[in-house]
């Protein structure tokens, strides 16, 4: 029986061969990776990352969807919302995990975020985004895209779009552009702080450090957007 989209879980399934061959290609799946997929859907990603791995987690919230799954040879399927998964401890003793998926994107930055505390047990990420959600991912200072988002990602993850996806390669088709998101976490990254970004930071962070007296380098004449996340790493190491 062909499978509803259900709006409630912001279902979107991918369709195009063309596109799916390309995010495949990105991620570059190898036989032994311990590879987690988020939101399987029917499966049109799960098909060829099963076919190059052999074995596969898949986490899934709808119930049917989950059902169809478990008949398929090497899934192991996870019936949950995955804001309540505990991603890190699915990674195998010794292997740092690689997870994929077509984020809802309604909840596509809770996600993230839920993610950050797995990110030392994972080798690399490669998620389906709004495309305004992956420039703003990925922007450098001093563009409207850059704030909040990309300070607290790029801080933790190296990232870059790596496909563009259009609309109709869904179904049903999204109303909006979409693309892939490669992230790969950075070595021990310090905690970053983030102000108000149209303010001068002498005004916010400036008086913050004031306050502990830190006597070193930084130039609070300038907006927190155009500030590269670099310069706020070597600040938290300064401090």
């Amino acid at each position: 029986m062909k499978h509803l989209p259900r709006k409630r879980f912001g279902q979107h399934f991918l369709v195009d061969g063309s596109v799916l061959a390309a995010i495949v290609d990105a991620i570059d799946p190898r036989p032994g990776d311990a590879l987690v997929e988020i939101g399987p859907g029917l499966g049109a990603l799960t098909q060829p990352l099963l076919e190059r791995t052999g074995a596969l987690t898949v986490i899934e919230l709808d119930r049917d969807l989950a059902a169809r799954l478990r008949r398929w040879p090497g899934l192991t399927v996870v019936e949950a919302d995955v804001l309540t998964v505990d991603a890190a401890g699915l990674a195998p003793p010794g292997q740092r995990l690689r997870v994929v998926g077509n984020l809802p994107y309604n909840i596509s930055t809770p996600i993230l975020f839920h993610l950050l505390p797995a990110a030392e047990q994972v080798r690399d990420q490669h998620f389906m985004l709004q495309r305004e959600v992956v420039d703003r991912m990925v922007a450098a200072p001093g563009g409207k895209a850059y704030g909040r988002l990309s300070v607290m990602l790029q801080w933790r993850y190296a990232m870059e779009r790596v496909v563009d996806v259009p609309p109709q390669a869904f179904d049903p088709p999204p109303a909006v552009e979409s693309a892939v998101v490669r992230m790969v976490p950075r070595p021990e990254p310090p905690q970053v702080a983030f102000s108000q970004r149209r303010k001068l930071l002498r005004h916010t962070l400036g008086r913050w450090l004031e306050q502990r007296g830190y006597a070193g380098r930084f130039n609070t004449q300038r907006r927190a957007e155009e500030v590269p996340v670099e310069e706020y790493v070597r600040l938290a190491e300064g401090l």
